[in-house]
């Protein structure tokens, strides 16, 4: 076997971004991602073992019944190596009645992720103390309070993301916060990319894009409504939020969309999303919200590192092979030994492969190989990769050739 050493210049490392769509639309209470519906398997009623509109992180228990099949899950038995889950607090490990020495402490499969919504009511002053503040919402303001410092940063782009300014104090002012976790976006939300919108009866009744660039969400339509052209909120591009804020009504139809049959409030930017997991989920099949509908669509942003390798085939080289079908047919690759010799068959006869104009008879001999594959080794000469090409490709004596190889890294 030749080993051939790359050159300097044999090996191209670049990065290849790409821009992943990703669209959520969400309706009477059902979500659904990049238009999947749900699809069901041969153990289970959905063969990603998570609700539509979710992506299974790992694709653990595809497929799979707890009943029949088994689902697999993460388990460590309690040692004194101290090692447990991070949902593990260390007073519930030390404890003897919740998990002896040798008790296996188990997790579950699979982890999922979806948008995640949190509406979070409007408070009469900015607060000095914290208390959990529970029904009838979910949400508290805490999850707002903690992106303050990153909202304040990027005050450079735009007012709009000031944590208190003339445009309302989000310590108080009613917030629709939307998350949308890495899994669907890679390194950051693409900018220009976001577009939000609120649909009634397959009508649009408010859009939201930053066509600034600049995380600004405006109105952009319908064309002359309610707050078009003015700031609903603003896109967190790295971390992976949409603040909304905008409170004018879109619509003149009271709507359930607190979950409270006695409090009915017309559409705005902060309901906006309802149906997304998280709080404030309208019960499937509510009349008053029968028809409503928001779509969320964006694009990531990837980066995926790429090794491109040249591999020379020189000329007056690699034109032999160890392929049993090289020699002619019959000829062996024999051998003879002894206490001091090892001789190998000197009398094999090279098959004649070279192709003729007739049909009967060969060509003129000359050497030449099909090359089938690249083996890739490392400095040890250990193989790390092999590449295969679709046809076998001919090398004769007279004829350099280079291989391609990309590698996603």
């Amino acid at each position: 076997m030749s080993f051939y050493k790359f050159n300097k210049n044999d090996i191209i490392l670049n990065t290849l971004k790409t821009y992943p769509k990703s669209e959520f639309f969400a309706y009477d209470s059902n979500v659904y991602y990049n238009n999947r519906s749900q699809i069901s398997g041969a153990f289970t009623n959905s063969v990603g073992c998570v609700p539509s509109g979710f992506l299974n992180l790992y694709e653990y228990n595809i497929d799979r019944n707890s009943g029949s099949t088994g689902f697999i899950y993460p388990y460590i038995t309690k040692s004194g190596t101290r090692v447990a889950f991070k949902t593990i607090s260390t007073t519930e490990f030390d404890s003897s009645t919740a998990f002896a020495y040798g008790d296996v402490i188990t997790g579950s499969y699979p982890l999922s992720a979806s948008l995640y919504r949190e509406y979070i009511q409007a408070s009469a002053g900015r607060r000095t103390t914290y208390a959990p503040r529970f029904p009838p919402f979910d949400a508290t303001r805490y999850h707002v309070d903690a992106l303050k410092n990153t909202l304040d940063y990027y005050t450079y782009l735009s007012n709009h993301y000031a944590f208190s300014s003339s445009y309302g104090d989000k310590a108080e002012q009613e917030i629709n916060l939307i998350s949308i976790p890495s899994i669907f976006f890679g390194s950051g939300i693409q900018k220009g990319s976001v577009s939000l919108k609120f649909l009634v009866s397959g009508s649009i009744i408010g859009e939201l894009q930053d066509i600034k660039q600049n995380g600004e969400l405006i109105q952009i339509g319908p064309s002359g409504s309610t707050g078009s052209g003015s700031v609903a909120g603003v896109v967190l591009y790295t971390e992976g939020f949409l603040v909304l804020t905008g409170s004018w009504q879109l619509e003149a139809t009271a709507r359930n969309y607190l979950n409270n049959l006695s409090s009915l409030v017309q559409s705005k930017w902060v309901y906006f999303g309802n149906g997304l997991t998280g709080s404030v989920i309208t019960p499937s099949g509510d009349s008053t919200m029968r028809y409503v509908a928001s779509h969320v669509e964006f694009k990531g942003t990837n980066n995926i590192p790429v090794m491109t390798m040249f591999c020379n085939a020189p000329k007056g080289e690699l034109n032999y092979s160890n392929n049993p079908t090289f020699v002619e047919y019959g000829k062996n690759y024999s051998y003879s030994t002894s206490s001091t010799t090892f001789v190998e068959n000197t009398n094999m006869t090279i098959k004649n492969t070279i192709s003729s104009s007739y049909a009967d008879p060969t060509g003129s001999f000359t050497k030449q190989v099909f090359i089938s594959q690249v083996g890739i080794f490392d400095e040890q000469k250990n193989l790390i990769g092999i590449a295969k090409v679709a046809k076998p490709v001919k090398k004769t004596e007279e004829r350099d050739l280079t291989f391609k190889i990309k590698l996603d890294l």
